[in-house]
Protein backbone atom coordinates (compact mmCIF):
# COMPACT_ATOMS: atom_id res chain seq x y z
CA UNK A 1 0.00 0.00 0.00
CA UNK A 2 1.45 3.44 -0.92
CA UNK A 3 2.28 5.86 1.85
CA UNK A 4 -0.40 8.41 2.57
CA UNK A 5 0.49 11.94 1.35
CA UNK A 6 1.18 14.48 4.05
CA UNK A 7 0.71 18.20 4.45
CA UNK A 8 3.62 20.39 5.49
CA UNK A 9 3.64 21.36 9.15
CA UNK A 10 5.56 23.68 11.40
CA UNK A 11 9.06 22.50 12.35
CA UNK A 12 8.85 20.01 15.20
CA UNK A 13 5.21 19.06 14.51
CA UNK A 14 4.33 15.58 13.20
CA UNK A 15 3.21 15.37 9.57
CA UNK A 16 -0.57 15.42 9.05
CA UNK A 17 -2.36 13.35 6.42
CA UNK A 18 -3.25 15.46 3.38
CA UNK A 19 -6.91 16.28 2.90
CA UNK A 20 -8.39 14.52 -0.05
CA UNK A 21 -10.95 16.61 -1.91
CA UNK A 22 -13.76 14.45 -3.13
CA UNK A 23 -14.49 15.93 -6.54
CA UNK A 24 -17.88 14.26 -6.81
CA UNK A 25 -19.03 15.96 -3.61
CA UNK A 26 -18.40 19.40 -5.11
CA UNK A 27 -19.54 18.59 -8.62
CA UNK A 28 -23.16 18.46 -7.46
CA UNK A 29 -23.22 22.14 -6.43
CA UNK A 30 -25.47 23.17 -9.27
CA UNK A 31 -26.52 26.49 -7.76
CA UNK A 32 -24.55 29.55 -6.72
CA UNK A 33 -23.26 30.10 -3.22
CA UNK A 34 -22.80 33.81 -2.55
CA UNK A 35 -21.71 36.04 0.28
CA UNK A 36 -23.58 39.22 1.21
CA UNK A 37 -23.65 41.55 4.17
CA UNK A 38 -26.65 40.95 6.40
CA UNK A 39 -27.49 44.67 6.32
CA UNK A 40 -28.22 44.59 2.57
CA UNK A 41 -31.86 44.36 1.54
CA UNK A 42 -32.89 40.74 0.91
CA UNK A 43 -33.17 39.84 -2.76
CA UNK A 44 -35.54 37.33 -4.39
CA UNK A 45 -32.55 35.53 -5.94
CA UNK A 46 -30.81 34.99 -2.57
CA UNK A 47 -32.22 31.49 -2.30
CA UNK A 48 -31.64 30.05 1.17
CA UNK A 49 -30.35 32.81 3.44
CA UNK A 50 -27.80 31.48 5.93
CA UNK A 51 -26.42 33.61 8.76
CA UNK A 52 -22.84 32.48 9.37
CA UNK A 53 -21.94 34.77 12.28
CA UNK A 54 -21.92 33.46 15.85
CA UNK A 55 -23.42 36.69 17.24
CA UNK A 56 -26.62 38.31 16.06
CA UNK A 57 -25.82 41.46 14.00
CA UNK A 58 -26.18 44.73 15.90
CA UNK A 59 -29.12 46.96 15.11
CA UNK A 60 -30.96 44.39 12.99
CA UNK A 61 -34.40 43.10 13.89
CA UNK A 62 -34.81 39.36 13.43
CA UNK A 63 -37.97 39.93 11.39
CA UNK A 64 -36.07 42.15 8.93
CA UNK A 65 -33.20 39.69 8.39
CA UNK A 66 -35.24 36.94 6.70
CA UNK A 67 -32.88 34.20 7.87
CA UNK A 68 -33.60 30.61 6.82
CA UNK A 69 -30.68 28.92 8.61
CA UNK A 70 -28.27 29.87 11.42
CA UNK A 71 -25.78 26.98 11.77
CA UNK A 72 -23.65 28.12 14.70
CA UNK A 73 -21.49 25.00 14.28
CA UNK A 74 -20.05 26.67 11.16
CA UNK A 75 -19.01 29.85 12.91
CA UNK A 76 -15.49 30.44 14.23
CA UNK A 77 -15.10 29.66 17.92
CA UNK A 78 -15.28 32.58 20.33
CA UNK A 79 -11.59 32.12 21.12
CA UNK A 80 -10.57 32.20 17.45
CA UNK A 81 -12.79 35.18 16.71
CA UNK A 82 -11.34 37.15 19.64
CA UNK A 83 -7.77 36.25 18.63
CA UNK A 84 -8.35 37.35 15.02
CA UNK A 85 -9.82 40.70 16.05
CA UNK A 86 -7.09 41.27 18.62
CA UNK A 87 -3.62 42.77 18.14
CA UNK A 88 -1.96 39.52 17.01
CA UNK A 89 -4.61 38.35 14.53
CA UNK A 90 -3.68 38.01 10.87
CA UNK A 91 -5.81 36.52 8.10
CA UNK A 92 -3.68 33.62 6.84
CA UNK A 93 -3.22 32.19 10.34
CA UNK A 94 -6.92 32.75 11.07
CA UNK A 95 -7.82 30.92 7.84
CA UNK A 96 -5.62 27.96 8.79
CA UNK A 97 -7.08 27.72 12.29
CA UNK A 98 -10.64 28.12 11.08
CA UNK A 99 -10.20 25.42 8.44
CA UNK A 100 -9.09 23.11 11.27
CA UNK A 101 -12.23 24.01 13.25
CA UNK A 102 -14.37 23.18 10.22
CA UNK A 103 -13.10 19.60 10.36
CA UNK A 104 -14.89 19.01 13.69
CA UNK A 105 -17.85 16.61 13.35
CA UNK A 106 -20.61 19.20 13.97
CA UNK A 107 -19.08 21.68 11.53
CA UNK A 108 -18.48 19.00 8.89
CA UNK A 109 -22.11 17.89 9.19
CA UNK A 110 -23.32 21.48 8.82
CA UNK A 111 -21.12 21.94 5.72
CA UNK A 112 -22.54 18.75 4.22
CA UNK A 113 -26.06 20.03 4.91
CA UNK A 114 -25.32 23.30 3.07
CA UNK A 115 -23.78 21.37 0.16
CA UNK A 116 -26.99 19.37 -0.05
CA UNK A 117 -29.04 22.56 -0.17
CA UNK A 118 -26.72 24.04 -2.82
CA UNK A 119 -27.35 20.96 -4.97
CA UNK A 120 -31.01 22.02 -5.10
CA UNK A 121 -31.07 25.81 -4.84
CA UNK A 122 -28.99 28.97 -4.42
CA UNK A 123 -27.49 29.83 -1.04
CA UNK A 124 -26.49 33.23 0.30
CA UNK A 125 -24.06 33.30 3.23
CA UNK A 126 -24.84 36.36 5.36
CA UNK A 127 -22.39 38.18 7.60
CA UNK A 128 -22.03 41.46 9.43
CA UNK A 129 -18.30 41.58 8.58
CA UNK A 130 -17.32 44.87 6.95
CA UNK A 131 -14.99 43.10 4.52
CA UNK A 132 -16.18 39.53 3.87
CA UNK A 133 -13.14 38.80 1.69
CA UNK A 134 -10.91 38.69 4.79
CA UNK A 135 -13.40 37.06 7.12
CA UNK A 136 -14.57 33.56 7.87
CA UNK A 137 -17.11 33.80 5.04
CA UNK A 138 -14.41 33.58 2.38
CA UNK A 139 -13.11 30.41 4.07
CA UNK A 140 -16.62 28.96 4.21
CA UNK A 141 -17.24 29.78 0.57
CA UNK A 142 -14.11 27.86 -0.45
CA UNK A 143 -15.04 24.97 1.88
CA UNK A 144 -18.46 24.72 0.25
CA UNK A 145 -17.18 25.06 -3.30
CA UNK A 146 -13.41 25.15 -3.93
CA UNK A 147 -14.11 26.48 -7.43
CA UNK A 148 -15.69 29.64 -6.00
CA UNK A 149 -13.91 32.96 -6.11
CA UNK A 150 -13.73 33.98 -2.48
Amino acid sequence: MPAEPTQPTEPGEPARPARRVQAARFARLAHPVRVRRIYETPSPDDGVRVLVDRLWPRGLAKTDARIDEWPKALTPSTELRRWYHGPDGEYEEFRRRYEAELEAPDAAAALDRLRGIAAKEAITLLTAAKDPSVSHTSVLLRALDPRADA
